[in-house]
């Protein structure tokens, strides 16, 4: 197992735009090492509160192990897009801010047993939340060719994703595809030679899919920005930062609509939709690192973040859309 490391991404622009008072209660839905919580439980005080979430028992550990000087820290086990749940089972009401840092753990990345990641042979897994019951080696085995492609399509944004699917199907049939290693390589065979010696691996986005699906990550994010606003106090603001287009689609187009901003098709002879503002948004565009940064945390490179504030409406004014 290696050890849990977090370097947060964002740090101060993520604190600046949350504006902590102390006294204060925040979430953060995203609590990986803790590295967020920590700054944020530092700008709280001594009477605030920070409810840190995460589905991964593990990252728990090691956050409660780094925040364990700060008595306003309170550790739940879940999924942020059960926002409202989790709060409620703490007897919480509505909260002055809410993070929401989406990027993937180094945790994962470097823990070989989970399976997240081709630079280790190890059984593909790919599972946030071990109590989940599939597996992304229960996709590959799975699916048919139309729905890998399909997956592999949309969630990937890949260029060869009937290629990649064919050949999954075709390789699985002789011999079962268990393992990073074993995937990474079918996905590397099933691509033209002069398209596997780009900027990265080939089969970075194969991965990137299967982790998308195995976790429904684009679901929680859409549950969990809905659940965010509807308990936030008004004036209490939400910050995301997320790590690639799909991501940071979902996010400004949520942000536009809580804020009032017309979804209709642009051919539509007149607004249908009839939007009600909830949000005030805070980034025309997203924030991304500064050099300095990159060059510190490469991971840090394809980081965006938006904010948003609530609105004075009232919570049952914001229902399920």
């Amino acid at each position: 197992m290696t050890g849990f490391s977090h370097v947060p991404v964002l740090l101060d622009v993520a604190v600046d735009y949350l504006q902590p008072n102390p006294g204060g209660l925040l979430v953060d839905g995203t609590l990986g090492g803790g590295g967020h919580s920590e700054a944020l439980l530092r700008r709280l005080g001594p009477t605030g509160r920070l409810v840190g979430i995460d589905q991964d028992s593990e990252a728990l550990q090691a956050a409660g192990r780094r925040l364990e000087g700060y008595p306003g820290f309170i550790g739940v086990r879940g999924n942020f897009a059960d926002l409202e749940a989790l709060l409620d089972q703490l007897g919480l009401g509505t909260v002055d801010g809410v993070l929401l840092d989406l990027g993937i753990s180094s945790h994962f990345v470097d823990s070989a047993e989970r399976g997240f990641s081709f630079r280790h042979d190890a059984p593909l897994d790919m599972r946030m939340d071990l109590r989940a019951s599939t597996s992304a080696a229960d996709l590959v085995a799975q699916l048919d060719e139309a729905e890998m492609e399909t997956l592999l399509r949309e969630y990937g944004e890949e260029r060869y994703a009937r290629r990649i699917a064919r050949r999954i199907v075709w390789e699985r049939e002789r011999d079962p595809i268990r393992t990073t290693i074993r995937l990474a390589a079918v996905v590397e065979r099933a691509i033209p030679a002069p398209a596997r010696h780009g900027r990265i691996h080939p089969a970075t986005r194969t991965f990137q899919a299967l982790r998308i699906a195995v976790n429904d990550e684009l679901g929680v994010l859409q549950r969990g920005l809905e659940s965010a606003v509807k308990r936030l106090s008004p004036g209490g603001r939400l910050v995301v930062i997320s790590f690639h287009s799909l991501e940071d689609r979902i996010v400004k187009t949520t942000f536009r609509r809580l804020a009032g901003e017309c979804t209709c098709p642009p051919r539509v002879p007149f607004c249908r939709c009839q939007p009600l503002r909830f949000l005030q948004v805070l980034t025309r565009r997203p924030v991304e690192p500064d050099p300095q940064e990159i060059a510190a945390n490469p991971r840090a490179r394809s980081a965006r973040l938006r904010a948003a504030q609530r609105l004075d409406r009232t919570e049952d004014q914001l229902g399920p859309q």
